[in-house]
């Protein structure tokens, strides 16, 4: 015999007992005039900006935005949590472990928990892209670029 399945309650509908109350009540809108850039301490022709984060409601994630100037460099370093991100302009190298890639308006990428990763903007145009990460602890650390064999004390 087998065993019907209870529909009688609808799976969409939002009841008294849904996390956030009224889904609609929880909604916001951000205007880009209310959102603040500092220039991130790392990377001083880099600039940040957050969309939307938990200071906003946001129960999950926070969406940046950021900017890199030209000439922007942002040295080798890794994060505790994954990034999402999606190029809205200019063309710029990120680098993903071992490989560099040019990247440009309309490329998504996905960075890893833990992957090391930079940027730089060598051209003449600025950069930005959207990162969307976690709303949970960042701890970012930078990490020292590896001696060339050629520069070993004593080979001169």
């Amino acid at each position: 015999m087998n065993e019907s399945v209870d529909t009688t309650d609808d799976p969409n509908e939002v009841g008294d007992e849904a996390p956030y109350g009224n889904p609609a009540e929880n909604a916001v809108i951000k205007r880009r005039d209310d959102v603040e850039y500092e220039v991130v301490e790392a990377a001083e022709a880099m600039g940040k900006g957050v969309l939307i984060g938990p200071e906003d409601g946001a129960p999950n994630f926070s969406m940046r935005r950021f900017i890199l100037e030209p000439d922007a460099e942002v040295p080798r370093h890794t994060n505790d949590v994954e990034h999402e991100q999606y190029v809205l302009a200019g063309e710029y190298t990120v680098g993903i472990g071992d490989e560099e890639y040019t990247v440009g308006h309309g490329d998504s990428l996905l960075i890893p928990a833990g992957a090391e990763h930079w940027y730089h903007n060598d051209g003449t145009e600025r950069g930005a892209f959207i990162c969307v990460v976690p709303n949970e602890d960042d701890e970012i650390q930078l990490v020292e670029p590896e001696a060339d064999a050629d520069d070993v004390d004593g080979d001169e």
